[in-house]
């Protein structure tokens, strides 16, 4: 009697591919239809690419007319003020300060609430002291912050 054994992990089965191939069958059917598939997607790839392309172009652009048409609607609407009398003097008085013959128009420089205003200002020294600091450096400090200002600040 012959011992058989079974097959170790390490050898190798082999696939026949003759065997594996004749299995499958494909008719001539299958070749025309498979190649007008492959044909079809080479035809409409670039279309479907260009067709988007434009699509997002004219989103863009039906942006662009509505920011214009927004930007008109209100140069329209500026113009129709300027075109009330009643809005042009209103303007020439804030932005011109122009008045009508015969009005007196007063400007008040200083806009500091009552109770911010010092009650008794301090006495000035006649003795001379020397400062601590750079004089041309706060007197820089002093122009550009009072020129920056919007309302004038009472010191600390």
């Amino acid at each position: 009697m012959v011992k058989t054994t079974a097959p170790s992990s390490r050898s190798r089965r082999r696939v026949d591919v003759r065997e594996w191939m004749g299995g499958i069958r494909v008719s001539g059917f299958a070749f025309i239809m498979l190649g007008l598939v492959v044909l079809a997607a080479c035809v409409l790839v670039p279309s479907v690419s260009t067709y988007l392309d434009q699509r997002a172009q004219i989103a863009a652009l039906e942006e662009s007319v509505r920011v214009g048409q927004d930007e008109v609607d209100a140069l329209s609407a500026e113009r129709e003020q300027w075109r009330d009398p009643a809005f042009i003097m209103t303007q020439a008085r804030e932005r011109l300060y122009y008045v009508r013959p015969g009005e007196v128009v007063y400007l008040i420089d200083d806009d500091l609430p009552a109770s911010a205003v010092p009650d008794d200002p301090a006495a000035v020294s006649s003795d001379v002291e020397r400062t601590r600091t750079d004089w041309m450096s706060q007197f820089v400090r002093s122009v550009v912050t009072s020129g920056s200002a919007r309302t004038a600040a009472t010191a600390p």
